[in-house]
């Protein structure tokens, strides 16, 4: 009988220890997900933002146009070799880790994902025109949203060619004169009657708002908003490096005090 009794006492501590052991190696399994997730997450690689600078983030998706984004891009990159400014650190924000394709075929890694990254405070959002900005794009409400919710914070919301249709969506150029690419200003007009939407004018720039015809024109744009900030030297010292002409006397503009 008392061999029984030890038999059976036996069979109960190595039972217990079995589930022990499963215990903590469920345990372990799950600390082990929960700590690659985690790296994940930790191993992206943001890119380094220089304190002292303007946040300059340009809003991209598949199907963005090469021309609006890399013209501004190349403009505002500049100002860091410039003295005794403030320049801008440039960066590209999407809804995605994963690359987008241009509409030209240009593939690139956002800078920062806006649905899940935490972000750097954006001082001037650049809205480049992408190829469904007159449709499906106007549905997507987290990317409204988004540039809602950056408008709030931001000195300068800029678009060039349909990226104006996105700054309308949102409801940001109600009571603003605004432009937008010169063959869309009809449909602009058509699908926001409320706004005074003009032609023949490369950009306008009224308030903290700044639209722009797009294209080669991009240059233009992004050159008026670096004279606007640092002056006619800095903005023709910019447009000789990019061997671009730069007279903001001869630009067709609207600036509204």
């Amino acid at each position: 009988m008392k061999n029984i009794v030890l038999l059976f006492a036996l069979i109960l501590i190595v039972s217990c220890n079995n589930s022990t052991e499963k215990g903590e190696s469920s345990n372990e399994i799950h600390k082990q997900a929960s700590s690659t997730s985690a790296s994940v997450q930790d191993d992206k690689k943001f890119p380094k933002l220089e304190p002292n600078r303007y946040n300059v983030a340009f809003l991209i998706m598949d199907g963005t146009y090469n021309t609006e984004l890399t013209a501004p891009f190349d403009i505002f990159q500049h100002t860091i070799f410039r003295d005794s400014i403030k320049p801008m650190n440039v960066f590209t924000v999407a809804n995605t880790d994963n690359a987008v394709t241009t509409f030209e075929g240009m593939r690139i890694l956002p800078d920062f994902n806006y649905i899940n990254d935490s972000l750097p405070k954006i001082d001037i959002l650049v809205i480049p025109s992408a190829e469904h900005h007159l449709d499906t794009d106007l549905k997507d409400a987290v990317m409204i949203d988004f540039v809602k919710r950056i408008n709030k914070e931001a000195q300068f919301m800029t678009s060039h060619c349909d990226g104006a249709f996105v700054l309308a969506k949102a409801g940001l150029l109600d009571g603003k004169v605004s432009t937008t690419f010169p063959s869309d200003i009809n449909a602009m007009r058509k699908m926001f009657p409320e706004l005074d939407i003009r032609e023949d004018v490369l950009f306008v720039h009224d308030g903290k708002y700044i639209t722009s015809a797009g294209g080669a024109k991009s240059f233009e744009a992004a050159l008026y908003l670096c004279e606007y900030l640092y002056g006619k030297d800095i903005a023709e010292s910019l447009s000789k490096g990019l061997v671009i002409d730069w007279n903001l006397d001869t630009v067709p503009h609207i600036v509204i005090e």
